[in-house]
C-alpha cells in the first residue's frame, strides 16, 4: 500500500457522503485513507476574549475530534479493509486541503459544506480546490449510477491528457465501460487549412465533423491499447460542450474532465466547462489538472 486518498471532513451530510466515496476510492487503489478536518481559532479582540476563548478552544477541539470519529465510522462502513486515519489541521479548508494534495493521488470532497450559502450549487472550497490542488479532485455531487459508464470529456488539448489517463484508470478499476464524449461547434473547433485564397474559411461538406471524429479517436487511441479490459464508446457530437456533458452525466457513475480545455483563456486555472460540471452535473465529477499545472511542477 503506497498511495494516499484524502477526504475533506466538516460534519455536513455532503462531506460524509464524500467520505464514503473516498473510502471506496482508496479500496480500489489499495491506498490509505486520511480524513482531514480544518478549523480556525476564533480571533480574540480584547484581553477578556482570551480568557473566554479557552473553553471555546477546548470545545472546538472536542467537536473536531467527534467530526473525525464520525467520518471514520462512515469510512469503515463503506470499506472495512481500508487503512483509515484522521487528522485535524488549523487553517481554512482550502489552504489545508491544497497542502495535503501535494502528497496524495486523489482528494475527495463534498459539493457543499457547512459554511456555504444555502443558494449555492457548489461550495467555494470545492471549486477552489479543483483549481489549485496538486492532484485530481473528486467532488461528490448527487447519487451516481453504479451501472453507468465513466464519462470522459475529451477536448484534444495537451492539458487534457492527464484527464484521459485518469478516466481510463478509473474505468479499469471499477470494471466499467468508458464513454469518451467530444462536443464541438464551429466556434471551438480549430480552423482548417484554406481550400483556396478565395475561400480561406471554407470546408468541404462534412470535413469539420470528420476532423473532430479523428481528434477524438487519436486522443484515446494509445490508451485503448493499454487498457484492453476497458470497453470504450466514442461519441462526437456537434453542440455546446457544457450542455452535452451535463446531459450525459445523468447516466454516468463518474464524470472526468480536465481543468482547462483548448478554448480557455491561458490565465485561467479552471475553465468554464469544468466549472459548469461542478455546479450542474448529475453525479460525482473528477477534475484533473495537466502535468504543467499540477503537483509535478
Amino acid at each position: 500500500m503506497t498511495g494516499l486518498v484524502i477526504a475533506g471532513v466538516d460534519g455536513s451530510a455532503s462531506s460524509l457522503t464524500a467520505v464514503a466515496c473516498a473510502a471506496r476510492e482508496a479500496e480500489l487503489r489499495d491506498a490509505a485513507l486520511c480524513l482531514v478536518h480544518a478549523f480556525s481559532w476564533p480571533a480574540p479582540r480584547t484581553p477578556m476574549d482570551r480568557v473566554v476563548s479557552r473553553p471555546m478552544r477546548a470545545h472546538l477541539l472536542d467537536l473536531a475530534d467527534r467530526l473525525v470519529e464520525e467520518a471514520s465510522v462512515r469510512a469503515r462502513a463503506a470499506a472495512p479493509d481500508v487503512e483509515a486515519s484522521g487528522t485535524i489541521r488549523r487553517g481554512d479548508p482550502l489552504t489545508v486541503l491544497e497542502a495535503e494534495s501535494r502528497t496524495a493521488e486523489l482528494v475527495v470532497v463534498g459539493s457543499r459544506g457547512l459554511g456555504n450559502f444555502a443558494g449555492l450549487l457548489v461550495g467555494s472550497t470545492s471549486v477552489g480546490l479543483a483549481a489549485h490542488a496538486r492532484c485530481p479532485v473528486l467532488v461528490v455531487r448527487g447519487p451516481a449510477d453504479a451501472a453507468g459508464p465513466v464519462l470522459l470529456g475529451v477536448d484534444g488539448s495537451p492539458a487534457g491528457a492527464e484527464a484521459v489517463r485518469f478516466a481510463f484508470d478509473e474505468a479499469s478499476r471499477r470494471r466499467a465501460r468508458l464513454l469518451a464524449l467530444h462536443a464541438w461547434t464551429t466556434w471551438n473547433a480549430p480552423l482548417p487549412p484554406p481550400l483556396s485564397p478565395a475561400m480561406p474559411y471554407s470546408n468541404e461538406p462534412g470535413a469539420l465533423a470528420a476532423a473532430e471524429e479523428r481528434l477524438l479517436a487519436e486522443t484515446i487511441a494509445g490508451l485503448c491499447e493499454r487498457y484492453a479490459d476497458v470497453r470504450v464508446e466514442r461519441r462526437a457530437v456537434n453542440g455546446p460542450t457544457r450542455e452535452a456533458l451535463i446531459e450525459a452525466s445523468r447516466t454516468a457513475q463518474l464524470t472526468v474532465v480536465g481543468s482547462r480545455g483548448r478554448g480557455g483563456f491561458a490565465g485561467l486555472l479552471l475553465g468554464s466547462v469544468s466549472q459548469a460540471l461542478l455546479h450542474h452535473a448529475h453525479g460525482p465529477v473528477a477534475v484533473v489538472r495537466g502535468q504543467d499545472m499540477g503537483r509535478r511542477r
